[in-house]
């Protein structure tokens, strides 16, 4: 009989087959875990620059000041300019640490289930998730404790009928610009009780535009208030605390290149491994994120207590 060309692509009867062929390209793993489009860092939302460790650990600079040592002064025709020194900041030192965790995916959790592709799916989904959650809790952390300045919320925001988010935010927002450092807030952080609250808040609903498409009424969700954008997390140290920042000025994340072999890096940071267990029939995922949060300018932030 005579031949087709092109020939017909090669098919995978054999579920764990399929499997086995995904966890042992990295390219793949890659390629799969884009797709979780719903899993990402909150850190690298609000620590927005980007820092290169050496040696495991990361030198900055904190708090380098924006203006000279001296106050400019008229200058007289033909005299010279008085000279200045630009200050450095203070030299801070932070250690890189590898966040990860690992679980086992049998050949019986594969084969025994309808869809094999999805207890892989929902294990490395768990496991991203997992690593995700760690390192936003340090992150978030770190940023609370590195902001010093803050004021509470004239009224806490569950008091939905007389509190005024919208005033609290703008508020602190003019602290921090009132500081005259080129600071430019563009973020504001709560948890998911606090934006629920800011959701509902009457005066809010009321200055919003009505019978819009993009009102939460019909979205589910606030994008953008007082010219901040809304990061919700549920790893804020305490819950009731509302805090808005300069995300380009407050600091970054500090990420070490590693050369272990094997690894599928991720576009959100996160690092996946696949390690086949032929003696027990099983795979085990490797999940990490070798990072440590920087906190170059706390002036860049300020909380919102109470809330």
């Amino acid at each position: 009989m005579p031949g087709t060309y092109p020939a017909a692509p090669a098919t995978l009867s054999d579920p764990l087959l399929t499997i086995s062929r995904f966890l042992s390209s990295p390219t793949q793993i890659v390629r799969r875990v884009r797709d979780y489009k719903d899993l990402r860092f909150v850190s690298d939302q609000v620590l927005t620059q980007s820092f290169r460790s050496s040696g495991g650990a990361v030198l900055y600079e904190a708090s380098e000041p924006f203006v000279s040592d001296r106050t400019v002064t008229a200058v007289a025709s033909g005299s010279e300019y008085p000279g200045a020194e630009m200050p450095n900041g203070t030299a801070g030192l932070a250690a890189v640490l590898k966040w990860g965790q690992r679980t086992d995916l049998t050949d019986e959790e594969v084969t025994r289930n309808s869809r094999p592709g999805s207890a892989a799916d929902r294990k490395l989904r768990k496991l991203i998730n997992s690593v995700i959650k760690q390192v936003d809790s340090i992150t978030m952390s770190a940023v609370n404790t590195a902001i010093t300045a803050n004021a509470a919320a004239t009224v806490a925001w569950a008091t939905i009928a007389t509190a005024t988010p919208f005033y609290d935010i703008s508020k602190a927002k003019a602290q921090v610009r009132k500081l005259n450092l080129g600071y430019e807030p563009d973020v504001v952080i709560m948890d998911d009780d606090r934006y629920a609250a800011l959701m509902n808040n009457q005066v809010v609903a009321g200055l919003m535009r009505r019978e819009n498409e993009q009102n939460p009424v019909y979205t589910g969700e606030y994008q953008v208030i007082a010219g901040l954008r809304i990061i919700v997390t549920p790893n804020l140290p305490v819950t009731s605390t509302v805090i808005v920042a300069d995300s380009s000025q407050l600091g970054g994340m500090a990420d070490e290149e590693s050369a272990s072999p094997g690894y599928a890096k991720t576009d959100m940071g996160v690092e996946v491994k696949a390690i086949r267990k032929e003696e027990a029939d099983k795979w085990t995922l490797q999940g990490r994120r070798i990072t440590v949060p920087v906190i170059q300018e706390p002036g860049a932030g300020y909380r919102i207590t109470g809330a």
